[in-house]
């Protein structure tokens, strides 16, 4: 028996130093890019420590370096709310703009000299990293901005990520700390990537970001440890125990909690300094290993940061210096045209196809038919073609001369090319639109909107099916979706019995949906995704939402007189009250809290209201989204972790260890019968 303690506790000391062996060398390779051992030596100590976990469960540890080797796959994803909201940057494209930003930080702050920080633009996927008590605990994707995806266990697979930041023999470990990085493929990797895949006979992925992204989503993270993922932090989000002054003294906090921060950084620079920056980045563009497409710019005090705030999208404090767009010339072949789900038709260029910036492109935007006069555009015209980022590629300029008479000039049709309705020139407007609300390809594009992932999030609805369901007569008004039956869908191609029963399932599950999230899947012009929040933060609900005036919704800040005028005509128009009324009467439940939003004045009398909630366990009289919705609403921050800062956590069926954790911290514990009590 002693023998056996004793060999317990030696191969118990084995594994840690393993442990600290691996998490020293992973380091080393990924981050410092200086490893001192072979990848055969690796392999072997990682081989050594998987034995030996394999053998002894119980010295498996959080933050074990086999954690990276990846988990179980998971059914779906879960989501979780950001405790501050990840917002995107207000873009600049001159040295002027970026002296506008300068001068409007100057007028603020009633001073002359800021000092920015300055660094690349990562063309990557956004991720939050919560770590507390030093373990990485949770990771989520940027998502909307508010709530993202949680993908823990692919992140955990990134080997320049670090598990536990009192691996580098840190000791100040902070009790919250939620880190921000761009996920990237650097461009070697993803050409080495896509040669395999092209051996294994698989798709190719069209560039390193969209490589990076589909990696991050895979449900079995033993398919995302098989992909060359890498990161490269650049700033944060909550944070407990740690005081950091500036944008340099966070970097550099940072590297010490072994966290990877670009190279290509300035830190406390002029404005003058940070644009001769922006040339030498641009030069070093093409011999970086990884994908930029511009600076960006930060005012290095945090202070000055917090003081100068945000905006609905953006912080005031930050902008994006982005690059010249990629570009290629090449040759139109063609010209159709497109009818959106508001009836807009817009010209599209059939492209010889090209290859702008790692995509080939055959089709290409010509805005409308008043650019195309102005472009003096025909079939047959060479044209430069650019395309930045994810946005649709546009046609900006015709190249050369053409023989006289070479092709006619282009007209915009007289009738809609898909449902032969008038085509009708919007007063005031450039747009040319079909008047024909039932027109198909309107129907269809609305579908598309309507069942997307910010909207009503119906799974098994894409192109193909939406486009059988408008032509087949299934579908005339989005409400209609509502009243499908299986018999309906095994009429389509391609649909079998088990495939028809999982949509009509997925209608049903989605007929419960925040207030939100239904104007957005509305789909009215002018109104995206922060619209929607700002009007379900302002009205208790869609009854109350039709009551309001033009004025009254143009006074909700952040939403101009465009936006106000264009949600009051669609409510007041009456098909839309009658698709709207067809769609409660199937059963959809539009929910908001009873609580209005963040502007309202009776919020602060609620008990949620600036209180920090975790969600765990099934809940059975709502979805735990819904459940985020109501508390949001109520002004409350929904995290993804329990600690001592944790004011509330709400459970429903089977839940683990948060629930442990909140008995542990004696924090207070509301069962989901005592929770809707409090709602009402």
């Amino acid at each position: 028996m002693v023998a056996k303690k004793r060999e317990y506790k030696e191969i118990k000391k084995e594994a840690h130093s393993l442990k600290e062996k691996l998490i020293e060398h992973s380091h080393r390779y990924h981050v410092l890019d200086d490893p001192i051992i072979s990848d055969a030596e690796y392999d072997r100590l990682m081989q050594r420590l998987i034995d030996i976990e394999d053998q002894y469960e119980e010295l498996v540890l959080p933050d074990s370096p086999t954690k990276r080797v990846g988990a179980p796959p998971l059914k779906a994803f879960t989501t979780a709310v950001h405790s501050f909201p990840m917002l995107g940057l207000d873009n600049a494209f001159s040295d002027q703009e970026v002296l506008d930003f300068n001068d409007r930080i100057k007028k603020n702050l009633n001073q002359e000299n800021i000092l920015y920080t300055v660094e690349p633009k990562l063309d990557g996927v956004a991720v939050e990293l919560v770590y507390e008590n030093g373990l990485l605990t949770t990771a989520i994707t940027r998502g909307d901005g508010t709530s993202g995806e949680v993908v823990t266990e692919n992140i955990r697979t990134i080997g320049s990520i670090p598990l536990n930041l009192s691996g580098q023999g840190n000791t100040e470990v902070p009790e919250l700390l939620e880190v921000r990085g761009e996920v990237i493929i650097n461009r070697q990797d993803f050409d080495t990537l896509n040669k395999q895949r092209l051996e294994n006979n698989e798709n190719l992925f069209a560039n390193p970001r969209n490589a990076a992204a589909g990696s991050l989503r895979q449900l079995d993270s033993k398919v995302t440890a098989k992909r060359p993922l890498d990161i490269f932090i650049y700033g944060a989000g909550d944070m407990l125990g740690l005081n950091i002054r500036s944008q340099n003294e966070m970097y550099n906090k940072f590297k010490k909690f072994g966290f990877k921060i670009t190279p290509h950084i300035k830190s406390r620079v002029t404005i003058h300094e940070a644009l001769a920056w922006y040339k030498e980045l641009e030069a070093l563009r093409e011999q970086l290993p990884y994908e930029i497409d511009g600076m960006v710019i930060k005012v290095d005090d945090i202070e000055i940061q917090k003081f100068l705030g945000q905006k609905a999208r953006s912080p005031k404090w930050a902008i994006a210096y982005k690059f010249p767009a990629m570009e290629e010339v090449t040759k139109i072949e063609g010209i159709i045209i497109q009818v959106g789900r508001t009836g807009t038709l817009t010209p599209v260029a059939l492209l010889e196809p090209v290859n702008i910036g790692g995509v080939t492109v055959k089709r290409a935007s010509l805005h409308n038919s008043d650019e195309i006069d102005r472009m003096d555009i025909r079939v047959g015209d060479s044209v430069l073609v650019i395309r930045a980022g994810d946005v649709i590629p546009k046609v900006i300029k015709r190249l050369g001369q053409r023989e006289e008479n070479y092709h006619l000039p282009f007209k915009m049709p007289d009738l809609c090319p898909v449902c032969k309705s008038v085509i009708k020139k919007i007063e005031g407007e450039v747009a040319y639109k079909c008047i024909n609300v039932a027109c198909p390809a309107q129907i269809k594009e609305r579908l598309k909107h309507f069942v997307s992932r910010d909207g009503f999030d119906i799974e098994g609805i894409g192109d193909k099916l939406s486009k059988q369901l408008v032509e087949q007569g299934l579908i005339n008004s989005v409400a209609d979706l509502f009243y499908l039956q299986e018999k309906d869908l095994l009429k389509l191609e391609r649909v079998g019995e088990k495939s028809a029963i999982n949509i009509v399932k997925a209608i049903k599950s989605s007929k419960d949906i925040s207030f939100k999230r239904f104007v957005y899947a509305l789909g009215i012009n002018y109104t995206g995704e922060t619209a929607a929040r700002l009007l379900a933060e302002k009205y208790k609900d869609f009854n109350q939402l039709a009551k309001a005036t033009i004025g009254e919704i143009e006074d909700i800040d952040g939403i101009g007189p465009i936006t106000s005028t264009s949600v009051y005509n669609f409510i007041k128009s009456s098909e839309n009250s009658l698709i709207i009324d067809k769609m409660i009467d199937a059963g959809v439940n539009i929910f908001n809290d009873k609580t209005y939003a963040a502007n309202s004045d009776n919020l602060p009398d609620n008990v949620f209201f600036n209180k920090k909630v975790v969600l765990t366990g099934t809940l059975e009289t709502m979805t735990r989204k819904e459940a985020k919705d109501i508390l949001i609403h109520c002004g409350a921050k929904v995290t993804s972790s329990v600690s001592s800062k944790t004011d509330f956590v709400i459970v429903g069926k089977d839940a683990g260890s948060k629930l442990v954790k909140a008995k542990d911290l004696k924090v207070k514990i509301i069962e989901e019968q005592v929770f809707k009590l409090m709602l009402e």
